[in-house]
């Protein structure tokens, strides 16, 4: 053929540096974009072959991948259909038009859609050389080879070929500053990492680099469970295999294939992006599939090949459609039926995994309305005792014993069933059944089963004390006067240390005699708004505030009537002028209120008001000191303060160095007197640092100080030896 030179059939002659510099995001991809043209070219060629249309003998059917480091090349051959010079014009030179879609429009019916063609994806090779040379010879009979050379501009020369062999050579002389592309180990790490699975056989290096047959092309009920793990281990070297798989094989109304793996994922929600890879008929798209797959899904592991999902130029970012919709919504059909047929089929094992997959299920049903649908029947819930229900048979476990005043059937949770040892225990002994929900999503997950089932609330083991976990129609008075109240709430709040952002606020509970002394709970709201707070930046504002805790006295308890009843003696006498003047003062308050007009108070009125809010302050003031010195002479309101405190684990670092300095001062000034609650004897000798010889046996007697107690006195007091680490009692020193 005659020599021809022309200029490439663009509109503008800034095309190469567009391409060069925007057309791809990585420069790598030029190897996947002429692998997988080579692949194409050879597909065609068996689909000619099957219809009649080439007679001759397809032969060795590969690509090879040659470097030649001193010419400075790197080479993509293949054996398939080649090209005619009409066909580089029109294919090569004639950049805006797809060579597979006139293909594909003949043989439509059966061809395997192939995505390739020689048009942009040809001139990625642009990227990475100075120098781009193709030698073709066609598979039509007669065909003379073809050879066509262009160094990066819009100009190009076109001549007779070399090639004596069906075929296209596509010859790259790689830039300066791309020279890592004729180093062999690099080539092999990107033909493993687009390639692996192509159809036809990769060489290089005297190496087949790929599966032509990967596992999800093939039928599942050809393949073994050991089939599945040995693809998993492919894919995902060095981790732990898959709890299970959903292979995925679909023709209608898409086609869509793959397999999707669940990893051991516990307690870490880690959605990260490059878990699932993307291919488009075997050639490697993508790990970046937001958009294919719902956003929960990214947790799994594994591959989804479809050519129906659309693409922009450089194969690597997704578009937006109802094609990808509706594979989305497959997907996570097909999930839902798969963990729905596991915990049908074999519910021991469904439970044996559940901590492992937990997050996933309700991140799902967080995230996905019509995967919250399917799972509502799945989903599980466990209790403190390892139990594992669902949501109906929990339902009809606890509504006989945990339905409310209202009628609010009352889940109660632990958050950390060691440090809330104490209240899970109390609320045993009053028959509740207590939750574990630990998990990442918990607080959540929580929020959104009270919205989704019925006359429902969510409440943590330690909100409440566990008389009132479950609100009854009645409730025990205090026993004290309003008067009382409030001088035995400063006094109580008077022997709380300072915990960092943290405030108390005293209340008075007539609880049982077996129940603490003092309890401190945490409101239910609150708390779980700081909680989600910690998951969302948006909520900032929760996550600023200090924890509120309640400190509930039980006035039910022996040592608080005592020490209440030593107070109603000694302490309220002296503040009687003070409450007085405070009853007195407020009904003034109350009276100037009731002479103000339209809500404007007159100047005098406003003057009345300050001098009367002054006394108030002055009043209250003087009180509460009187109930502050009361409180440092009785250690026993303090410790029976600190052992709360240190049993919500609310005296950490430098507080529980200052309660070791306060018990030091008690057991200086020859004070023992204290109720060690519900901890484990050995422990709460051991961290209110008790003196040895006061560690065994010793009793409260009236005036505070301790004595030896004969042997014949002490039938009912527990031995230290033998006493189990866990063992919960009430003891006195």
């Amino acid at each position: 053929m005659a020599t021809k030179q022309g200029s490439i059939g663009v509109t503008t002659e800034n095309i190469f540096p567009v391409i060069k510099k925007f057309l791809y995001s990585d420069h790598e991809i030029f190897l996947r974009e002429l692998v997988s043209n080579a692949v194409d070219a050879t597909q065609k060629l068996r689909t000619l072959a099957s219809f009649g249309d080439f007679k001759g003998e397809v032969g060795d059917a590969k690509v090879t991948v040659k470097i030649d480091t001193e010419a400075g090349t790197l080479t993509v051959s293949d054996h398939g259909i080649g090209m005619t010079a009409d066909d580089v014009d029109k294919y090569i030179n004639q950049i805006a038009f797809s060579g597979a879609e006139e293909f594909l429009s003949k043989y439509k019916d059966t061809a395997n859609s192939i995505i390739g063609h020689f048009g942009l994806g040809f001139y990625s090779a642009f990227m990475v050389a100075k120098k781009v040379v193709i030698d073709s010879l066609s598979y039509k009979e007669g065909a003379e080879a073809v050879r066509w050379e262009c160094d990066g501009s819009p100009a190009y020369t076109m001549d007779k070929g070399s090639r004596t062999e069906r075929g296209t050579d596509i010859i790259l002389y790689i830039d300066d500053d791309d020279k890592q592309f004729l180093e062999q180990s690099r080539i092999n790490l990107l033909l493993k990492k687009y390639c692996r699975f192509l159809p036809v056989p990769v060489e290089t290096d005297g190496n087949v680099v790929n599966s032509t047959e990967p596992l999800w092309t093939r039928k599942p009920a050809d393949l073994t469970d050991e089939d599945y793990r040995n693809f998993y281990r492919e894919l995902y070297p060095g981790q732990e295999d898959p709890l299970f798989w959903i292979h995925l094989n679909v023709d209608y109304p898409f086609t869509l294939t793959g397999i999707l793996f669940f990893p051991k994922i516990k307690n870490n929600l880690d959605i990260r992006k490059d878990r699932i890879q993307l291919y488009c008929n075997q050639v490697y798209v993508t790990d970046s599939v937001e958009g294919v797959v719902p956003e929960f899904m990214m947790l799994l592991q594994g591959v989804i090949d479809s050519p129906d999902i659309p693409l922009n130029v450089s194969r690597s970012y997704l578009q937006s459609d109802s094609a990808v919709k509706k594979i989305s919504g497959y997907i996570t059909k097909k999930v839902g039926e798969r963990l729905d047929g596991i915990f049908k089929n074999d519910r021991a094992d469904f439970e044996k995994k559940w901590d492992d997959i937990k997050i996933f299920i309700e991140y799902g049903m967080l995230t996905d309305q019509k995967f919250a649908d399917m799972a509502m029947k799945f989903v599980l819930l466990r209790d403190v005792d390892g139990k594992y229900f669902t949501l109906d048979e929990y339902k009809t476990l606890i509504e006989a014993n945990q339905t409310d005043k209202d009628g609010n059937l009352v889940y109660i949770y632990a958050t950390d069933p060691t440090a809330q040892h104490s209240q899970i225990k109390a609320a045993q002994n009053l028959g509740l059944n207590v939750l574990v929900m630990d998990g990442q999503l918990d607080s959540h997950f929580i929020g959104m089963l009270e919205q989704r089932l019925e006359k429902t609330r969510f409440v943590r083991v330690d909100s409440e004390t566990a008389d009132n976990l479950v609100p009854r129609d009645t409730k025990k008075e205090s026993g004290l006067s309003g008067a009382e109240t409030d001088v035995f709430a400063r006094m109580f709040r008077s022997a709380v240390p300072h915990v960092d952002k943290a405030e108390f606020f005293v209340t008075f509970e007539q609880l049982s005699a077996e129940a603490n002394p003092v309890l401190i709970t945490q409101n239910e709201y609150m708390r779980r708004m700081k909680d989600m707070a910690a998951m969302q930046p948006g909520m900032s504002f929760y996550g600023e505030l200090p924890d509120s805790y309640n400190l509930i006295v039980n006035t039910g308890s022996e040592l608080v009537k005592r020490i209440v009843d030593e107070a109603r003696e000694k302490l309220m006498p002296s503040t009687t002028e003070f409450t007085d003047e405070l009853e007195k003062a407020d009904k003034e308050l109350r009276a100037v209120d009731a002479e103000v007009k339209d809500n404007k108070p007159t100047d005098e009125q406003r003057k009345q008001r300050a001098d009367i809010e002054g006394r108030m302050n002055a009043a209250r003031n003087s009180r509460d000191k009187l109930a502050d010195d009361y409180a440092k002479e009785r250690p026993l309101i303090s410790q029976i303060v600190d052992l709360a405190l240190l049993a919500n684990g609310l005296l950490r670092g430098q507080q529980l160095r200052g309660l070791s300095q306060r018990q030091q001062r008690r057991q200086g000034e020859g004070v023992c007197g204290q109720q060690v609650g519900q901890l484990p004897l050995e422990q709460a000798a051991r961290q209110l640092a008790l003196p040895h010889r006061c560690r065994r046996r010793c009793q409260i007697v009236a005036s505070g100080a301790h004595r030896r107690q004969p042997q014949h006195e002490r039938p009912a007091h527990r031995r230290h030896n033998g006493l189990a680490a866990d063992k919960q009692i009430s003891f006195f020193h």
